[in-house]
């Protein structure tokens, strides 16, 4: 059973009733005149949110804290090229702690929301521990997690591409594919080892895919000269009559014939049902010999959004109104990937892409700054897309930008030119270039890391006689 402890004091409660009572007698009645902002997430929305914020605030007396699962914000636009090896992990990750000017990070993970008592439990990792934070006004910028449909075969035996270290396991067992590979001379198991399955092609399926591919035919034609280019299989599934339901269907038939050039085979109308560790069970009765399944197949909300007790609309997101304040508390903001949004102009919800939940989390900034001056009448969200764009293949992109089409190399120029310009630092936009500079000369890094131990820490004894480090120091003057 999971404990709480009290941030306030030493004392520890089997429950968070007992904790609810203990706090509103002892604590929250002394802590009443500062403000608590919490945030919750580090993604686009929480990020911006707090940028936004702690300009807005920067000279008003508000405690701030922002809380994520991971220390870092990542630009997941590049995650495909993280996983192709053209980008370096680190170059698309800026630590959270970067952004806090004024406010306080906390890496923890958040187990529950109490709206009425306005309290956030977290736990922490090292430890096992929960904790209860108290907040005036809070921003829930919570991202979504892979749906895999309650499939357990395909979660265990597939690759996701929802995170940093997603991305990284994808491009060690490509190497270890190949390596594989060019040990055998065994025609069907040499084409089992190369075979590269995709499930979904939305933006993150076909940019996967594009990459994955490019990877592929570069480090076989330059470092694995034993392979037959013959045998490598990349296959894109869509569920759907075509690709990219997301961008108009010329401009999708254009990805497809650029995909099918490169040697991708697409296939419509079809799902994934079911996995095994070196097959796809196929809704066409078809079986795919393969040793790489990666899914991109849908999200859902977390347990935390799904069981929070207020409205709730399609995919469990979270119902807001016009200025991204949820139904009936007037002190909580929603945005990002779990709100649902209402687009007033054409009576559709508004999709969850970063370049919205950056102009989300400035209007829920604004917002939170008019409510905590009085002000009741608020900013309302309205938002058009500046544009979607795609890569999807080399030197090959997709892109639809003021209603007009663009495919080709000059798709591929604005997409690299738009997307290094939104990176947060200059130092991580210099990194990409940099990686994209070496691309253009060097060929692919094949070096396979291997396995990376992890320590795990759950518990620390301190011992409370032994004297603190200042102490002891001082003792050895």
């Amino acid at each position: 059973m999971s404990r709480i402890n009290c941030n306030d004091c030493d004392l520890t409660f089997d429950s968070q009733s007992k904790y609810y009572t203990h706090y509103l007698s002892t604590h929250k009645c002394a802590s009443t005149s500062v403000k608590k902002i919490l945030i919750l997430g580090g993604g686009f929305g929480g990020v911006t949110t707090l940028q936004n914020i702690e300009k807005q605030f920067k000279n008003e007396q508000v405690e701030i804290t922002i809380i994520s699962d991971t220390n870092y914000y990542l630009f997941t636009p590049m995650l495909p090229q993280v996983a192709s090896g053209l980008l370096h992990p680190s170059n698309i990750t800026i630590p959270v702690r970067c952004f806090c000017k004024k406010a306080k990070f906390l890496q923890a993970s958040i187990e529950s929301i109490d709206l009425e008592q306005q309290f956030v439990t977290i736990q922490r990792s090292f430890d096992n521990k929960d904790h209860t934070l108290e907040y005036d006004y809070l921003i829930i910028a919570l991202g979504g997690q892979t749906n895999y449909f309650g499939n357990e075969n395909i979660k265990k035996h597939s690759f996701t591409m929802m995170s940093i270290s997603d991305a990284i396991a994808i491009k060690n067992h490509l190497i270890v594919m190949l390596e594989h590979a060019a040990q055998t001379g065994n025609h069907e198991l040499q084409r089992t080892l190369l075979t590269f399955v995709v499930v979904g092609a939305g933006f993150a399926g076909v940019e996967t895919v594009s990459e994955i591919n490019q990877f592929l035919k570069s480090s076989i034609s330059k470092s694995y000269p034993s392979i037959n280019p013959k045998n490598i299989n990349v296959i894109l599934i869509s569920s759907k009559d075509r690709i990219l339901p997301e961008i108009n269907e010329k401009l999708a038939e254009k990805a497809s014939k650029v995909l099918e050039r490169d040697g991708v085979t697409i296939m419509k109308n079809t799902r994934a049902e079911d996995a095994g560790e070196e097959h796809v069970l196929l809704s066409n009765g078809g079986k795919l010999s393969c040793a790489t399944l990666i899914w991109t197949g849908g999200t859902k909300m977390t347990k935390v959004i799904s069981d929070l007790k207020c409205e709730h609309g399609i995919n469990q997101r979270l119902v807001v109104d016009e200025s991204l304040m949820m139904r009936n508390k007037e002190n909580v903001f929603v945005l990002g990937d779990c709100a649902l949004i209402k687009d007033q102009t054409t009576n559709n919800f508004y999709p969850s892409t970063a370049q919205h939940a950056i102009r989300e989390g400035k209007v829920v900034a604004k917002n939170l700054s008019l409510l905590f001056n009085g002000n009741k009448k608020l900013t309302k969200f309205s938002f058009h897309s500046l544009g979607i764009m795609a890569l999807i293949g080399e030197r090959e992109g997709i892109a639809t930008i003021a209603g007009r089409n663009i495919s080709g190399l000059s798709a591929w120029i604005i997409w690299r030119i738009y997307y290094v310009s939104k990176i947060p630092t200059f130092g991580k936009k210099l990194n990409v270039a940099v990686d994209w500079f070496t691309d253009m000369i060097l060929a692919r890094d094949v070096t396979h890391v291997g396995v990376i131990k992890k320590k795990e820490i759950h518990a620390i004894h301190i011992n409370e006689n032994v004297p603190s480090i200042k102490d002891q120091l001082l003792s050895n003057l």
